[in-house]
């Protein structure tokens, strides 16, 4: 009824309203769904469609919207869903350099970090040399001289 009533300029303001929430709830998702909405407001505006063919016009055109909009976000050279590295303590070590504790015997050692020690494997150097971190592999940091 609300198509009928208001038509194209519904959905214009609908997607207005989407596009204005997304500064008072950021998080780049509102935009794509008012985008949709705009552009089914030119679509009923030049057709007039009724309101449940608007509404599959706008169901269609916000998940078109959506997946653009996650491509055009999405960081290069990271997969899709990947870990930002944000809680992964150990990912963000990667490409730093740190002193070992102590000699390292049998491929194995350790390394100071803050309050926290952390189990190395790479190759036999002495205590003070420094490393620095190449992967991570579980709870252990893989190392190489720096």
């Amino acid at each position: 009824m609300l198509s009928s009533i208001l038509g194209a300029w519904g959905w214009v303001i609908l997607g207005l309203v989407l596009i204005g929430g997304e500064v008072l709830a950021p998080g780049v998702f509102l935009i794509w769904l008012g985008l949709a909405a705009l552009v089914t407001g030119a679509v009923v505006g030049l057709t007039d469609i009724g309101w449940q063919a608007a509404a599959l016009v706008f169901a269609g055109f916000s998940l078109v919207s959506v997946l653009v909009g996650r491509l055009l976000t999405r960081r290069k050279g990271e997969e899709p869903d990947a870990a930002t590295g944000l809680n992964d303590r150990g990912r963000q070590l990667i490409g730093k350099v740190f002193r070992l504790e102590a000699t390292m015997t049998g491929g194995e050692g350790r390394i100071r970090i803050g309050d926290s020690s952390w189990r190395v494997v790479g190759p036999e150097l002495l205590a003070g040399s420094e490393v620095r971190v190449v992967r991570v592999e579980g709870a252990t940091l893989v190392v190489e001289k720096s």
